[in-house]
C-alpha cells in the first residue's frame, strides 16, 4: 500500500494515479462466477436436461436480476474510482469501445442462434450506455445521486406507452409489452443500479470507509482467483457461454434430453386449451416426471416410438390428467 498525506491510505496504484481496490475486483469476480452458474443452469434448461423453467422460475429470475444489478453497481463504483485523479478521455473511450464492440458481437451471435429472441439490449449494452450517462454524476454529492437513482427506478412504473414496444425504442424502458429477448436491461430502471454504484463509490472515497476497504487484501486461492476473474471480466463474459454450450451440446445430442423444452411446450399447449395456469403446471409436472422415469421423453419431444411405447405414453398422460383433476380445488 502507498501512504498518502497524513494517514490517508490509498488502494493499489495502477498508473497515472489510478486507484484499484482488491475488494472491488473480488466483488466483480464473485458476480461473474454467479453469472456463470446462472448461464450453466439456463443451458441445462435450453438443452432439455432439467424440467425447471430457468427463465421463468421465480428463484432463478431473481437470481439473474441480482447478478445484473451487482454488475451495474460495480460499473458505477469503478467509474468513480477511475475519476478520482481525473478521468482520462482516451482510456475511457477505449474501454467504452471494447464494451460496445462486445455488445455488438453478442447481438450478432444471438441473432444467428436465436433470431426470434436475440439480445439487442443486454447487460453489456446497458454497461456501455450507463457508463456515458453516469459521467455528470461522478462528483455530485451521493445523496443527490441516490435521489436520481430512485427517480430512474420509479419512472417505468409511472410512464409507459405502446409506442415504446418496438425493439428500436424498448431499450429506453417505457414499453407496455416487454420484447421477446434472452437478456434485457433497459435504461429505465437499470440505470438506477449504475447511479447507486456511483453514490456508493463517492461514499467509499469521501468517508473513513476508504481506509478500511483499501486495507482489505485478497488472501487465499479463492480470493485471488476472484480478483483474477474480476480483472478479466469482459474476456470471461464473452468466452464462458461458447465453452459451456460447446461442452453440453454434444452430450445433449447423444442423450437427447428434452425435459425443459417439453415442459414449456406442455404448459403452453395446456393453457391454450383453456385450462388454468395452476392446473397446467401440476399436470405437466406430473407427466414429465413420469415420462422421464419410464424413458418416454423421446416421444414427448416428438419421436415416433413403438406401439407399446405409444400405449404407455397415453396411459401416463391419462393418469396425470385424472390425478390433477382429483387434486384440483373444488370451485366455490
Amino acid at each position: 500500500m502507498k501512504v498518502v498525506g497524513a494517514g490517508e491510505t490509498r488502494g493499489e496504484d495502477h498508473g497515472a494515479g489510478k486507484v484499484r481496490f482488491a475488494a472491488v475486483d473480488v466483488a466483480r469476480g464473485a458476480a461473474l462466477l454467479a453469472m456463470i452458474v446462472y448461464h450453466f443452469a439456463w443451458d441445462l434448461w435450453f438443452l432439455g436436461f432439467t424440467a425447471v423453467d430457468i427463465p421463468f422460475d421465480p428463484f432463478w429470475r431473481n437470481f439473474a436480476r441480482a447478478i445484473a444489478s451487482s454488475f451495474l453497481i460495480l460499473v458505477g463504483v469503478s467509474l468513480v474510482l477511475a475519476d478520482e485523479s481525473g478521468l482520462a478521455a482516451r482510456a475511457f473511450l477505449v474501454r467504452l469501445a471494447k464494451i460496445a464492440g462486445a455488445a455488438a458481437l453478442i447481438t450478432a451471435a444471438t441473432y444467428v442462434a436465436f433470431p426470434q429472441s436475440f439480445i439487442f439490449f443486454g447487460i453489456l449494452h446497458m454497461i456501455a450506455v450507463g457508463s456515458v450517462l453516469a459521467l455528470p454524476f461522478l462528483r455530485l454529492p451521493p445523496a443527490l445521486t441516490a435521489l436520481a437513482a430512485a427517480a430512474v427506478l420509479a419512472a417505468p412504473f409511472l410512464v409507459s406507452d405502446p409506442a415504446f414496444d418496438t425493439r428500436w425504442l424498448a431499450w429506453i424502458g417505457f414499453y407496455e409489452t416487454p420484447p421477446d429477448t434472452n437478456d434485457f436491461e433497459p435504461v429505465f430502471p437499470w440505470f438506477a443500479a449504475v447511479l447507486a454504484g456511483v453514490a456508493l463509490g463517492r461514499i467509499l472515497l469521501d468517508t473513513p470507509l476508504r481506509a478500511r476497504v483499501a486495507a482489505l487484501r485478497a488472501r487465499g486461492r479463492i480470493a485471488r482467483g476472484l480478483v483474477w476473474m474480476g480483472r478479466w471480466s469482459l474476456v470471461i463474459y464473452l468466452a464462458h457461454q461458447p465453452i459451456l454450450l460447446g461442452a453440453l451440446y454434444p452430450v445433449a445430442m447423444v442423450l437427447e434430453p428434452r425435459a425443459g423444452q417439453v415442459t414449456t411446450q406442455c404448459r403452453a399447449s395446456c393453457e391454450a386449451s383453456g385450462n388454468g395456469a395452476d392446473f397446467c403446471a401440476r399436470y405437466c409436472d406430473c407427466a414429465i416426471a413420469e415420462l422421464e422415469a419410464q424413458g418416454l421423453m423421446s416421444i414427448a419431444a416428438g419421436g415416433a416410438g413403438t406401439e407399446a411405447e405409444q400405449a404407455r405414453f397415453a396411459a401416463v398422460v391419462n393418469a396425470c390428467v385424472a390425478r390433477t383433476l382429483r387434486e384440483s380445488p373444488a370451485p366455490e
